[in-house]
């Protein structure tokens, strides 16, 4: 089935081991884990000719670039090997699965078909995971391995990444949530791979830091300092030298002991000051590594904050006056037109590289936009074609649709430019067959990261890779963080590799991850139909998902009306606490109430969290027990409390369960109903209290639907289902007239 592809030795090892086991592939980018993926599917379609191969990548262009391939190199109609985005409707996403072999997709979007049945997971020989490193948390990566591993009749799942980061509970993190069974891992330095490595020629340029950009650190150090000072003075903090990530670990630390209840001075006062250092500790990123123009944008932007007081900690910073003397040695450099050191050091390299090789291609990786957009600006004002490359998401203005970037790389791999200058969005995955050079603007304190950057250059010719460092800033410590990470991250895999137990037998201490041999904990009999609608803009929570561990039927749709229903008559609205208190604020909560009660015969509120309701707005207490009380009195419905997303699964089971024992059928047409029957059914199914099963009842008992409608009470309470209640509340339905409000 392959045509075009010659497979490398090692490439056939790794196979071997793939076919038998469930295998995590660490292979260096540029060394062909897409064709490893090839022949274990050619060899799946051929062992079970009836199933399909499922891969998944991170983004639509990654997508794209795995179709391409695979329409290239396997004997299969073009029709046959199918991509699946956002953009294509749900009923058609369902159409292309009942005739694809091959189907190609992100993850995000496939959750929702599993959950819809479009995608039917049983029908998957082989799984491919690209970027595995993402399957960790809550990504969507994990979730549908899972559900792929209880379901599927013939199971295999390849794993594929260049680096899988270099903590250790990390990467058993990851084979745990892939159930992998066996890793192949392969360096540069591995025999049977050399021949095909390209070499990389690694550089590190150092320029000084300037001393005009000295007195302003002295004064932001000084600045974070004092903040600390005065958190540790309150018992909050430990040490007045905390760095960035130390910061977020206290700042997490601190929003937990709210959450809790604690309201004292202290603590509240320290949640603001660890707000202020974090403010300060990136104003020194940015001095030390971007420049004077990437910190005066970020201090102007503070100025705006303050002044619409939208952060206490931004008002209080403001007016510190370390922070300000900052700000206006800041002012005089950015008036000057002072550059950071590495932007005429970048332009050097670059003119140097161009004069060398005028048709070169280089990537310019750098962490922030606005350097990105400064870079871009530099190199433009001396002629050399370039663009910047973004993410989505619209910043100061910014942002490229995923068919932008798709044409940006085109142009750029068409040679149509010579620079391309981009941010994070482009470490990961692009096939640009020929760069020549690849340059840092700054270290990333990160193996994955920087693993992914080196790997753009160096694919099919020797390559380049220059890394710009700052002397005596936070640069040195990035470059050397992510060398001993990349080590450490090698040494880890081969302890794996040698047989190191992936994970006890029982939920991981350090990860949390349950393992495949513990329990799942089904509520629902398999032989049993419970049966829940969620909608749609709920799909994305881990409710859902654990509803279907539960063994409950779920599918999603727009609901006009409420979250979640688990009967034709009883209706649940979910709020999380915090929500609950805006919508109180913001006027929500009484009009989405009020539309429950009307709509449904039953409603319930459910209140999702362990937060203190009293305490997590500045909203006075007998404002929410005024409320509680009216939803309560007033409407007549119940407020249910859960801890979290577990706990309200459990909930919404019970009573789905509860609901539907009592013969109060409640069902969701598989699709658009389309015979005259099935339109008749799904009519009468949709008012208030009636099920299909009754509808059917009824269709039987009167013949049409025009004879249900004026049919007496009594003659209504004749067909089975129906009782006193619903028999009248029909006759009101049908006989009462129109009032229009």
């Amino acid at each position: 089935m392959l045509r075009d592809f010659t497979p490398r030795l090692y490439q056939q090892t790794i196979l071997g081991t793939a076919a038998a086991k469930n295998t995590l592939v660490v292979l260096p980018t540029g060394l062909g884990k897409t064709g490893i993926a090839l022949l274990l599917a050619v060899q799946r379609l051929q062992l079970y000719p009836m199933q399909k191969i499922l891969l998944l990548s991170p983004t639509k262009p990654l997508c794209e670039q795995h179709r391409a391939t695979f329409q290239k190199h396997l004997d299969l109609p073009s029709e046959k090997i199918v991509l699946f985005t956002g953009s294509v409707a749900p009923e058609k996403r369902g159409e292309l699965w009942q005739e694809a072999q091959v189907v190609i997709s992100t993850p995000q979007g496939l959750e929702n078909d599993v959950i819809n049945r479009r995608v039917k997971l049983e029908e998957v020989s082989l799984l491919i995971v690209d970027e595995a490193h993402h399957s960790t948390g809550e990504y969507s990566y994990v979730w549908l391995a899972q559900q792929y591993d209880k379901v599927a009749r013939y199971p295999r799942i390849l794993a594929l990444t260049a680096s899988p980061g270099s903590d250790l509970e990390k990467i058993k993190e990851i084979c745990q949530s892939l159930k992998i069974e066996k890793i192949e891992v392969r360096t540069d330095k591995d025999p049977d791979v050399q021949p095909y490595v390209q070499p990389i020629h690694l550089r590190w340029v150092k320029v000084d830091f300037p001393e005009e950009f000295v007195q302003i650190r002295t004064r932001l150090e000084n600045c974070k300092k004092s903040k600390l000072l005065e958190a540790q003075r309150y018992g909050y903090c430990h040490n007045p030298q905390l760095m960035k990530g130390e910061l977020l670990d206290l700042q997490g630390q601190l929003q937990g002991q709210l959450s809790s209840g604690e309201r004292d001075f202290g603590l509240l006062r320290s949640v603001s000051l660890v707000a202020e250092a974090l403010k300060v500790e990136h104003a020194l990123e940015l001095l030390e590594t971007q420049g004077i123009p990437q910190l005066n944008a970020y201090i102007t932007k503070l100025r705006g904050e303050a002044a619409q007081a939208q952060s206490k900690a931004v008002k209080n910073l403001m007016l510190d006056e370390n922070f300000k003397a900052a700000s206006y040695l800041v002012e005089q450099l950015f008036q000057s037109d002072f550059p950071h050191p590495k932007l005429p050091k970048l332009q050097e390299i670059v003119q140097q590289e161009l004069e060398h090789n005028p048709t070169a291609k280089i990537i310019i990786f750098t962490q922030f936009r606005n350097s990105a957009d400064l870079i871009c600006k530099r190199f433009t004002s001396v002629n050399i074609s370039n663009s910047i490359f973004v993410g989505q998401a619209k910043k100061e203005g910014l942002g490229f649709s995923q068919r932008q970037q798709k044409e940006i790389i085109d142009k750029f791999a068409a040679g149509e430019f010579r620079l391309l200058v981009a941010t994070s969005v482009a470490e990961e995955g692009l096939d640009i067959p020929k760069v020549d050079k690849v340059i840092f603007y700054e270290p990333v304190p990160s193996a994955i990261r920087s693993i992914q950057r080196r790997g753009r250059t160096g694919r099919l010719e020797k390559g380049e890779v220059t890394i710009l460092i700052t002397n005596s800033t936070r640069d040195v410590g990035f470059r050397w963080s992510a060398h001993h990470k990349e080590k450490q991250m090698y040494r880890n895999l081969e302890q794996l590799k040698k047989g190191l137990l992936l994970l006890p037998p029982e939920i991981s201490a350090s990860s949390g991850i349950l393992s495949s041999s513990a329990p799942l904990s089904r509520f629902i009999p398999e032989q049993q139909l419970v049966a829940v609608l969620a909608d749609h803009r709920e799909k994305d929570n881990k409710i859902v998902k654990e509803l279907m561990e539960m063994g409950v039927a779920v599918r999603t749709g727009q609901l006009a009306v409420a979250d979640y229903l688990v009967s034709g008559r009883v209706a649940v609205e979910l709020k999380h606490v915090p929500d609950f208190v805006a919508s109180i604020i913001d006027g929500r909560l009484l009009e989405q109430v009020r539309a429950l009660k009307k709509n449904f015969d039953k409603a319930v509120v459910i209140i999702e969290g362990e937060e203190d309701i009293y305490t997590v707005r500045k909203v006075h207490a007998n404002a929410i027990r005024g409320m509680l009380s009216s939803i309560v009195l007033d409407f007549g419905v119940p407020v249910l409390y859960t801890k979290n997303a577990k706990d309200t699964a459990g909930l919404l089971a019970v009573m789905a369960k509860r609901e539907q024992e009592k013969n109060r059928d409640f069902s969701y047409p598989e699709r658009k109903p389309h015979t005259l029957q099935e339109q008749q059914e799904f009519l009468l199914s949709s008012l208030p209290g009636i099920g299909v099963v009754t509808a059917k009842n009824l269709l039987a008992h009167f013949g049409s639907i025009k004879k249900v409608m004026i049919a007496e009470k009594e003659e209504l309470m004749n067909v089975e289902g129906i009782g006193e209640k619903t028999a009248q509340r029909l006759q009101i339905l049908f006989k009462e007239e129109y009032k229009k409000e």
